[in-house]
């Protein structure tokens, strides 16, 4: 499968996309949001994810406990849902100029929608892919809405079971979806290395054949290389403009400097996976040389026995392979060598 954005084709065997999510990280400013999308471009992002939504169209404003967060470690405890998610949206009045601004700067942007009227407005921008978010992987009215614009789509797993998840691959196909990508996730925040079990990205590419990737809410760039080393394909990272600050995302996001990290080790990760090969690299051709072979360790006279005390494996690999060295054991030298000499077989 391949699937073209803009200028860059993801597929399987291509270099790694990597998606710098904004989320709330612009703390409400439209000109910050400006300034994450020039350091994440400079960074070395392929692409700026937002989300379109409004506290309305994800929840709704209960002063019911369940209606709150209430988990301790979690970073937005105490916070109701409603408040969260106004205080994290992306105003639907930005879009246009993000959008444009995008486009400026040669950066591609897209959007995860949370409702099937953030997917009528997101289409004006005509964006050239959506995301679906873990949490709106089970809203399968959102999901086909999304299907029907005929863009690409990826999707993040977070908390699907198997069942779910083949359930939802079924459905994509019954609506005739072909361009799908599949993100491992952990939806906790941030998430422990322990918890990502990114080794399910291979057992993804096997049974689901399509493009993989990692959504990473860990801290570090870690688990981006190693997704990248398994075979995954999108990386999808938080971005903020420092460590520093305090926004809704800080405690599981990237900065420009850990960030670009990430995108020089991703793609140095995927150079390294090349093909199943043994012997040397053309560049390690010329090293060879410095290999271990036999050589004379004491000057040894015509006719004298070799033994341990007068041969000895070293660099460099001139002499004769070290596997003969127990066969040349108690022979003869058919000349004189002298200390230092490179052991030819024409000297037994």
């Amino acid at each position: 499968m391949k699937i073209k954005i803009k200028n860059f084709t993801i597929s399987k065997d291509s270099k790694p996309f990597i998606i710098a999510e904004m989320s709330g990280n612009h703390g409400q400013s439209l000109n910050k949001a400006y300034r994450i999308i020039d350091a994440a471009y400079k960074s070395g992002a392929n692409a700026i994810k937002l989300q379109t939504y409004t506290p309305e169209t994800i929840t709704m404003d209960v002063k019911k406990k369940e209606f709150f967060i209430t988990d301790k470690k979690n970073p937005w405890k105490r916070n109701s849902l409603h408040s969260l998610y106004k205080k994290a949206h992306t105003p639907w009045s930005w879009h246009k100029n993000i959008f444009d601004y995008c486009k400026k700067k040669k950066i591609i942007c897209f959007s995860s929608p949370f409702d099937n009227t953030a997917v009528d407005f997101l289409e004006k921008f005509n964006p050239p892919m959506y995301k679906i978010a873990s949490f709106e992987n089970n809203h399968y009215p959102l999901i086909k809405r999304v299907i029907e614009t005929k863009k690409p789509i990826i999707i993040s797993l977070g908390m699907i079971t198997e069942k779910e998840l083949n359930n939802l691959i079924k459905f994509l196909k019954k609506n005739k979806c072909k361009k799908f990508i599949l993100l491992k996730c952990t939806s906790s925040y941030p998430s422990n290395p322990e918890d990502l079990n990114i080794k399910t990205i291979i057992d993804i590419k096997k049974k689901y054949k399509c493009i993989t990737g990692l959504s990473d809410h860990s801290i570090g760039i870690g688990a981006a290389v190693c997704a990248i080393s398994l075979g995954g394909t999108v990386i999808e990272k938080h971005f903020m403009l420092s460590k520093k600050e305090n926004t809704v995302d800080s405690a599981f996001s990237s900065d420009p400097k850990e960030f670009e990290l990430l995108t020089k080790e991703a793609l140095n990760a995927w150079k390294s996976i090349g093909k199943i090969k043994y012997g040397s690299s053309s560049d390690e051709k010329k090293y060879r040389k410095f290999k271990r072979s036999i050589y004379v360790s004491k000057d040894i006279k015509k006719g004298e026995i070799f033994t341990k005390e007068n041969l000895k494996i070293v660099r460099p690999g001139h002499g004769l392979h070290p596997k003969f060295y127990f066969t040349i054991m108690g022979k003869k030298a058919k000349k004189n060598l002298k200390f230092g000499t490179a052991l030819k077989s024409t000297y037994i």
